[in-house]
């Protein structure tokens, strides 16, 4: 999340972290652990869906 230019969505984190994003199930899981996260304070979710670090 850091290294990105900007907000990236759950497929963008998939794809770096190495999972396979042509399966919808595959970023079910890593997008509610980015939820989680953002419910936390650690993340910030827009509305669009995309996650950022809080500033």
């Amino acid at each position: 999340m850091r290294q990105a230019a900007g907000p990236v969505s759950t497929r963008q984190i998939g794809e770096v972290l190495g999972l396979d994003t042509g399966v919808r199930g595959k970023l079910e899981p890593l997008r509610g652990k980015l939820a989680k996260l953002a419910d936390r304070g650690w993340l910030h979710k827009r509305p669009d869906g995309k996650f950022t670090t809080r500033p």
